[in-house]
């Protein structure tokens, strides 16, 4: 196999740019310093291209080397054949290359080989011959054996069957036509081993859906209702078609004798070896395609999170909110450095609201706070309630901001957290983060596991080796994407920096706090373990302010050092003048980049990358995100009315719609049909975790905590749903009235509806009428966070004519 061929046809770059990659990783060149620094190589790709081109060369390496692995082996036993080899050679992934394999792999002891032991081999060849010209227990009656263990004329028979069996499901070509067959035509099945019990699950009672149509939420649901023992899942395949196939292409004659017993034989093979095979090969591919794709969605929401622009200069306040233990305080200056930490109890069952009160305000005033910064895990709620109370009782300007706390607890408990604040119990450690993830978000949630950030679904049932590689590949391009100063970073965040290790990023630290400042990169060649190599990975995405070398603020890398001067010289100026600002527009004032750069002595591309960077030396790409949306009064879910415009920010992002914080603590859902008018592919494609955007309240259910929010403000469209709302009511009550007639057909009809969930995603999985904020995919409720568990546990029984609940399948993200 041409490797680098076919990543050419499947990312669809091409030839030169994939070779000039593949030669670039195979240098030991890290994907962030390739996609900033060697652009001229491989034709500008970006981190993404060149983190699925590592992932599939990688596959596509390891599947040679199986197939030399499987050759070698069957080689070895002198039956290795050249149209065998061929069709090894040609196999384009592993499933194919193990079908091939099969035949010659060593068994365990099955039914066929004990059968071979018994010397039954001949008799089963006999049978496949199909030439018998009597009937075939003349023919047995001579394998007859105690010796052997052959008792009778039906266990020889019995025992050729059971070779004959093996020997069909072994056949590659019948495995890799049932196997397509069966994912074009089949159907995936689930059922309730107790329908009385109630669960999350209940939609999927009595589910049924074309297997190409499954979405990969709804594999994942089923996996996990399937893991608690809720539901029971088969795949139901084209039982009638697979056999014919089988028929046709092993009972080649119409011999009297041996015609019946075949067709058992290939009823019993399919049912017993080859159907169960390929139901766990095709679940095994669902569960795949599902977690790829959640996978993919947790990143790019992760990275959004990531790169939320940093509140700098501000004092704040952290507050960990809390019943019983308190709330936990923590005042950190402009740098991040611990001020103050305090414990207050305004909620139950202490209720000292102005003793708390008076404690917060004398904090504001002796360190000048501006900023509370409230984590929105158990008690926040009324953390905040007494906050604006607060604020509204006090001269100074001070506004507060929910942040999603997810893994504070994890990195509170964790060995870093310890070495950082030895004297500080967990729970400060929690506030400490919680004000510090608002200042810098990216410099503090580095220091959490990224899966224990909760912008993902399902994480926690995921291949977690696949996972963790992906976000950690996350964590890294957006580490590189903002560069990190040399003098003030961690070295949490130095080890996601492009060719520097855990040992490195220690080791940059203790040079530091040895030596002093850093004054110019160079110096990074006198840390410990720092080579060459590693400088040319790192040093460009670090930062030193007020250096010996005004260049060393910028992302220009030093061996583009020659060509920046040469460029200022030409354009009159010189490398002081990076500092004072007066190269805002220098890019403009090249008027021919080519042949500007023929003179520098550098591509088009890096000319242009310099220009741009000593425009605005240091630049930080999140000041282009949108800011966290500040308050300084709240909401409550009674002062919401139908039809009212709020602002909010976008919590979450999943498959079929989007959360949004508007300010009354409970989030609520912007199902996809929502989002815009015309068809969504994805919510991705129209926002992003963090985005601030402007929405309608459609619904508020106070009593089952659920906001159902738009993004379509017009008035037109908002007449249109309440028309729509209207008739539903109206559906719904004639429903219920015939509730217990209906009830059986009604789940008939979700099960209907399943079968064509996605022929429209516009109304994909069903109207946004049953959402459950405080259940969907807002991953609050992680496993690294249990003592924040706000979960409300609502089981709604909705079988409404041709919906799904999803306030059963927000549920599954736990």
């Amino acid at each position: 196999m041409d490797i680098n061929k076919v990543l050419t046809q499947e990312l669809d770059v091409k030839a030169w740019q994939i070779d000039a990659a593949v030669k670039l990783i195979d240098e030991g060149n890290t994907i962030p310093f390739i996609s900033r620094y060697r652009k001229e190589v491989t034709g500008s790709l970006n981190d993404e291209v060149l983190r699925n081109l590592d992932d599939r060369l990688r596959y596509l390496r390891n599947l040679e080397d199986r197939k030399a692995q499987v050759i070698a082996t069957i080689e070895e036993q002198g039956k290795l054949t050249q149209e065998l080899k061929a069709q090894i050679i040609a196999a384009q992934t592993m499933v194919v290359v193990e079908d091939l394999y099969r035949p010659y792999k060593q068994k365990r002891r099955t039914r066929a080989t004990i059968a071979k032991e018994k010397g039954l081999e001949p008799l089963a060849d006999f049978i496949m011959e199909q030439s018998a010209t009597q009937p075939i227990e003349n023919v047995a009656i001579q394998y007859i054996s105690e010796e052997n263990g052959v008792e009778s004329v039906e266990d020889a028979i019995a025992g050729a069957k059971d070779i004959i069996a093996e020997t069909i499901s072994d056949e590659p070509n019948y495995r890799i036509y049932i196997r397509e067959l069966t994912m074009k035509e089949g159907i995936l099945n689930s059922t309730a081993k107790d329908e009385n019990v109630e669960s999350v699950y209940e939609m999927y009672y009595k589910f049924s859906e074309a297997l190409p149509k499954v979405a990969g939420h709804r594999t994942l649901a089923i996996n996990r209702g399937e893991s608690e023992k809720i539901l029971t899942v088969k795949v139901e395949a084209p039982v009638e078609k697979i056999l014919m196939y089988l028929g046709k292409k092993i009972i080649i004659s119409n011999n009297q004798y041996t015609s019946s017993i075949l067709t058992e034989t290939i009823e019993d093979s399919f049912s017993r070896l080859i159907g169960p095979a390929i139901e766990r090969e095709i679940r095994s591919g669902l569960t795949e395609t599902a977690e790829t794709g959640a996978i993919k969605l947790f990143g790019k929401n992760l990275e959004q999170l990531l790169l939320q622009p940093p509140i700098a200069d501000r004092v704040v306040l952290g507050w960990d909110p809390a019943f019983r233990t308190g709330c936990k305080l923590a005042v950190v200056d402009q740098t991040g450095k611990v001020l103050d930490t305090k414990v207050i109890f305004p909620t139950q069952p202490h209720n000292k609201v102005e003793e708390s009160k008076d404690a917060v305000k004398s904090l504001i005033k002796k360190y000048n706070v501006s900023l509370i910064s409230v984590g929105n895990g158990t008690a926040s709620r009324e953390s905040e309630m007494i906050i604006v109370d607060m604020l509204k009782e006090m001269d100074e300007n001070v506004e507060y901001v929910i942040v999603n706390e997810a893994g504070a607890s994890v990195y509170s408990a964790s060995k870093l957290a310890t070495e950082e604040f030895p004297n500080f119990d967990v729970a400060q450690r929690s506030a400490v983060s919680i004000a510090r993830r608002l200042q810098d978000p990216l410099a503090e949630l580095v220091k959490i596991e990224p899966k224990s950030i909760g912008v993902g679904q399902y994480q926690h049932d995921m291949n977690q080796k696949k996972l963790t590689e992906a976000l950690t590949g996350v964590v890294e391009d957006s580490v590189n994407k903002v560069g990190v100063d040399l003098n003030t970073a961690s070295a949490s965040l130095f080890e996601y920096i492009s060719g520097i290790s855990k040992v490195i990023a220690k080791n940059i630290v203790d040079y530091r706090e040895t030596n002093g400042r850093f004054t110019n990169r160079k110096q990074l060649l006198k840390v410990a373990k720092l080579g060459p190599k590693a400088f040319e990975q790192c040093a460009g995405f670090m930062r030193i302010q007020n250096g010996n070398n005004p260049l060393d603020s910028t992302s220009v890398h030093p061996e583009s050092y020659d060509a920046a001067t040469k460029l200022l010289e030409i354009l009159g100026y010189d490398i002081n003048s990076i500092s004072s600002g007066e190269l805002l527009g220098l890019f403009g004032k090249v008027q021919d980049i080519k042949k500007m750069s023929e003179e520098i002595g550098v591509g088009s591309i890096t000319l242009e990358d310099i220009a741009k960077e000593l425009e605005k030396p240091g630049r930080d790409p999140r000041d282009e995100m949108p800011k966290p949306l500040l308050r300084k009064d709240v909401l409550d879910m009674k002062d919401l009315a139908s039809g009212m415009v709020l602002k909010g920010t976008v919590r979450n992002v999943i498959d079929f719609g989007v959360f949004v914080d508007i300010g009354v603590h409970q989030d609520g859902l912007v199902h996809i049909s929502q989002l815009c008018r015309g068809f969504v592919n994805h919510p991705l494609d129209i926002v992003s975790v963090g985005d601030i955007v402007e929405v309608r309240v459609m619904e508020v259910d106070a009593a089952k905590k659920r906001i159902q929010l738009s993004m379509i403000l017009d008035e037109y469209d908002s007449k249109k749903e309440d028309a729509a709302a209207q008739a539903n009511a109206k559906a719904k009550e004639e429903r219920n009235n015939n509730k217990s007639n209906n009830n059986r057909n009604n789940n008939n009809n979700s099960r209907n509806y399943g079968n064509n969930s996605n022929s429209n995603k516009g109304n994909f999985e069903n109207n946004s009428n049953n959402v459950n904020k405080e259940n969907h995919y807002q991953n609050n409720t992680n496993k690294d966070n249990t003592k924040k568990d706000n979960t409300n546990k609502e089981n709604t029984n909705n079988k409404n004519s041709g919906q799904l609940d999803l306030s059963k399948l927000a549920k599954f993200s736990r």
